[in-house]
Formats: structure tokens, sequence, C-alpha cells
């Protein structure tokens, strides 16, 4: 998945610093009641001024701006701000109410050390689950993985760790969705799992499935499934759901996925399906453990019946396992 202007915040500020531009970044760290943007949202600024990101959609960006170039240009010493948007503020960027947010000013170089940014840069790039870890009340800044911090890493929620007053930002990498078998499910679920966050990846070594005509525009691979996947990569923030009933694909794929650390692994099929799958991954070594991350039959107990339905009970179903663990 491509990431947005929006998203690339702590790569434009690092290219902007090498480029001698003199640069902050400015992230939301703190909001009460209807505010513009979520914590963790972040505005990169130079010293003329040039901007990238948002942090309250216009209602506060020309105060945030200001204080940035004069933070770049004087001290380099970080500005806590809090700004109230009012109802008028908010209404004109599609909020009921106005609320209240806190900002948190870092200048590169100074407040925020080089080697940090850069080791957070890198993190990023390699798909490692990191968080940037800011003392609100000194200088202290580093980076943490997601071991220090599990329920924010897994409800994707930056935010104020008030017994430290620490600033934790989550850096999770983009989601992914490894569908095996381009079935008439997966013609419903790609597009629901991109509506959800994810980037969906199908993987078909079967030409009459796997073909654009069927799922235009998406990333269809026509590998076998274990080196298929093996290509993408398997993650955290990966989940894996098998459709093919035919265990010549699915069980390279499951046996690939469960020697992985994906959150999620979801196999279509019956009870007896399964029960002959378990019977199976015993026989290759796989112990009971491992069997038991296995979702099968696929998806939540909705009642589920056609294709579409299917599809949304293994959303469902992935975004329990997601956010719950």
């Amino acid at each position: 998945m491509a990431l947005t202007r929006l998203e690339q915040i702590p790569e434009t500020a690092l290219d902007w610093h090498r480029a001698g531009r003199g640069v902050a970044v400015a992230t939301v760290v703190e909001t009460w009641g209807s505010a513009p943007r979520p914590v963790g949202s972040q505005l990169v600024v130079d010293r003329d001024g040039a901007m990238e990101g948002s942090v309250s959609g216009g209602c506060v960006e020309g105060a945030v701006i200001t204080e940035a170039i004069e933070a770049v240009e004087g001290d380099g010493k970080p500005r806590l701000m809090e700004f109230g948007v009012s109802d008028d503020q908010a209404f004109a960027v599609g909020l009921a109410c106005g609320g209240r947010i806190k900002v948190l000013v870092e200048p590169v170089g100074t407040a925020l050390p080089l080697p940090v940014l850069e080791d957070l840069v890198a993190a990023r790039a390699e798909r490692r689950q990191v968080a940037y870890v800011a003392d609100l009340d000194g200088p202290a800044r580093r980076l943490a993985g997601a071991g220090d911090y599990p329920d924010r890493f897994r409800m994707d929620r930056s935010g104020v760790e008030e017994d430290t007053r620490t600033f934790v930002a989550i850096h999770n990498p983009p989601l992914r969705m490894i569908i095996v078998g381009a079935v008439h499910i997966a013609q419903h679920l790609a597009p629901m799992a991109r509506a959800c966050g994810y980037d969906p990846v199908l993987i078909d070594p079967r030409p009459v499935f796997g073909s654009e005509d069927r799922f235009p525009g998406e990333t269809i691979l026509d590998g076998w499934p274990d080196e298929a996947m093996a290509e993408v990569g398997l993650d955290p923030r990966t989940a894996v759901v098998t459709l093919t009933h035919d265990p010549k694909l699915d069980d390279p794929a499951i046996r690939a996925a469960l020697g992985s650390d994906v959150f999620y692994l979801g196999c279509l099929g019956s009870t007896r399906t399964h029960a002959k799958r378990v019977d199976r991954l015993t026989e290759a070594g796989f112990g009971p453990d491992d069997i038991a991350r296995i979702h099968a039959p696929v998806g939540l107990n909705i009642g589920a019946r056609s294709p579409a339905e299917i599809a949304v009970s293994v959303m469902a179903q992935i975004t329990e396992r997601l956010r719950k663990g």
C-alpha cells in the first residue's frame, strides 16, 4: 500500500532536513471533544513556511507554522501548544462541534534528534512496528518496540502516558491481507479489505481464476502460494485467508502462515474439511498450539450464505482479532 503524503511525515522531515531546509515536526498529542484531527496527526514545516500534512484540518495550522519557524530559527527547543477549536471553526472542517487540541512542535536535529528520526524512518521502511516516545517535560526522545506498548500497537492508538508524562506515537506498518484463491468470495473480500485499510494481495496460480477481468486493479500473484507469500513477506500486520478448498493450494499457504507471526489465519471449509486439514498438519509436525491459530470454518458465525455475506463474516473476524487480540 503506497503511503500518502499525510502518512509520510517522518520521511519528508528527514528529506527536508538533509536538504538543509531547517525543519520542525508538529504532532497532535492530546485532544478533547470533537477535535478536527486525531492524536498522532502530523505536520512538517520548513523555515520558509513550506508544509506537508495537517494537525487540525486548517483551524490552527497558521499558528503552528509560525511557532515551528520560530523554533527552527530560534532556540531549537520543543513547544507544547494548546488550542481551543470553536464551534464555527469545527463546522468549517466538517465537525458538528468544537474541542481542544494539544500540539507538540519539535525542530529536527535538536528537540527531535537526527539519529532517532533516521532510525524511525528505517524501521518504517522495513515494516517494523515502532513507537516514538517523547518526554513532554524534558528532552528525552527514544524509540520503543511493540512489546513495550502492546495495547497501543493493537489499537493503533497514539497518546500520552499520564504516569510518566510521555507521548507515545505508534507507527504500525500498513495492514495487508493475503487472499489465497481468487474465488467468488475473494471478489467481495478484496474491496472490503481495502475499505478497512488493508492492502489486499491475491494469490492463485490458476490463470482462469486470478485474472485482471475478474479482479480489476488488484494485485494478483500467480506463483505457488508458499513461494508467493515468501515474496510478499509475512509479519504481525498481515492477515492470511485461504479460500480454494484445494489442499494442494491451501496447505502450503497454511504451513507458511503458521511458520510466521501473521496476526490472523482463516481457512474456508466445513468442520469435516478442517478435521482432515488438522490431520495433515499434525502429520507435517505442527502441534496443537500451532493448529489452534487457525480460524476454521473461516469467519464469524453470523449465518452467512452468499459469497458477499461470507466476506463480511471474514472481515468482521479479522477486525475482531486485530483489535481485541
